[in-house]
């Protein structure tokens, strides 16, 4: 009997260089140095006789393998974590990307704009809710690239994409105290970019204790808003609180859509107990509805007291309302009657001090 004659033959698909015909490329040796390592699955046994193998060795060689297809290629794959990601953990500081997809001039004599609290979280949401992909070298159709700090760079509406070395050049540091919804958390290792780097936007307080907080971040696989640990889940030590330089306080933010962490103080009004804007204890309570319940809510939130809300605050009085303003009470120290969870005109002052 003829001694059978056994050849691998590897598939064409197998390799992401790009026009690259040979899939062997680009692999390790085994372990024995015996050639490359392939799965047992990848594998193609020809088998022939020995009075037969010139003419499967003239079929399946050389000159076979030159008509293959070149294997196709994927540059950027944005549902796998930032480690199988080319390059760095972000983009370089670049120009906005127009609909083309090519970088395009800033308008002469940019400046940074000013824009409100509640309009900074509402663009943070417009990416949550596309679920934009994570990428260090994707634009999405804003123009902005899709990592955390182009992120940012598109929630603050930032003329140009900045990265985590330029995002303090655009911002104020501000102490933990001073958070707002709107702000950033920012760790940039100087020493190293390329480790560890990110920033996330604050989005609020989600308890009283000011130890966790709502956080509207860039992440694998997309755009996320997570409860999170201050200041992260890593490197907590490192991450530091800055303001946008742009912030402006105005009408716009007192009149944001319910549940939106970011509020400003209360409008003047008529005072009542002599205490500005206080309307009056009969507008809270059962049965009440009406803006001051909105604007007590959007307040508890902003002050760390809002865990209780399944949904965002609105101008129907409920008992997610009466805990919020309860647990406000009794961090003043307060107790027993003086901690019903009803809104006097000592703990409005307060509130809104």
């Amino acid at each position: 009997m003829e001694t059978p004659v056994f050849e691998e033959i590897e598939p064409a698909d197998d390799c992401d260089c790009v026009g690259c015909r040979d899939p062997r490329c680009g692999l390790p040796p085994s372990p024995a140095g015996r050639g490359l390592a392939r799965p047992a699955a990848y594998r193609a046994l020809v088998v022939a006789t020995a009075t037969a193998s010139a003419t499967a060795v003239s079929a399946l060689g050389a000159g076979q393998a030159a008509t293959l297809p070149a294997a196709a290629h994927a540059p950027h794959r944005p549902g796998l974590p930032a480690a199988d990601e080319p390059g760095t953990p972000q983009g370089p500081r670049a120009p906005l990307h127009g609909a083309t997809g090519r970088p395009a001039a800033p308008p002469a004599g940019a400046e940074l704009a000013g824009i409100t609290r509640t309009e900074i979280i509402d663009r943070a949401k417009t990416w949550v809710s596309a679920k934009v992909p994570y990428s260090m070298t994707a634009y999405w159709s804003d123009g902005y690239r899709q990592d955390c700090s182009g992120y940012v760079s598109m929630a603050w509406k930032l003329p140009a994409n900045e990265w985590t070395g330029s995002l303090g050049t655009v911002a104020d540091r501000i102490t933990k105290e001073e958070l707002q919804p709107g702000d950033i958390l920012l760790f940039h290792n100087a020493s190293d970019p390329d480790s560890g780097s990110h920033v996330v936007i604050f989005g609020g307080w989600t308890d009283g204790t000011h130890t966790a907080y709502t956080a509207y971040e860039q992440t694998p696989p997309h755009t996320r808003r997570l409860d999170t640990p201050y200041a992260y889940w890593s490197n907590s030590a490192k991450y530091l609180p800055y303001r946008y330089k742009g912030v402006t306080e105005s009408q716009a933010d007192q009149t944001g859509k319910a549940g939106t962490a970011d509020v400003p103080p209360p409008a003047a009004g008529p005072a009542s107990h002599g205490v500005a804007g206080y309307p009056g204890r009969a507008m809270f309570g059962p049965g009440a509805d009406n803006p001051h319940v909105t604007r007590l809510g959007r307040q508890l939130v902003a002050k760390g007291f809002g865990a209780h809300y399944t949904r965002g605050p609105g101008p129907r009085w409920s008992e997610a309302d009466r805990r919020g303003v309860q647990a406000f009470q009794r961090a003043q120290g307060w107790r027993g009657g003086a901690a019903d969870g009803h809104p006097g005109p000592e703990t409005w002052r307060r509130l809104f001090s």
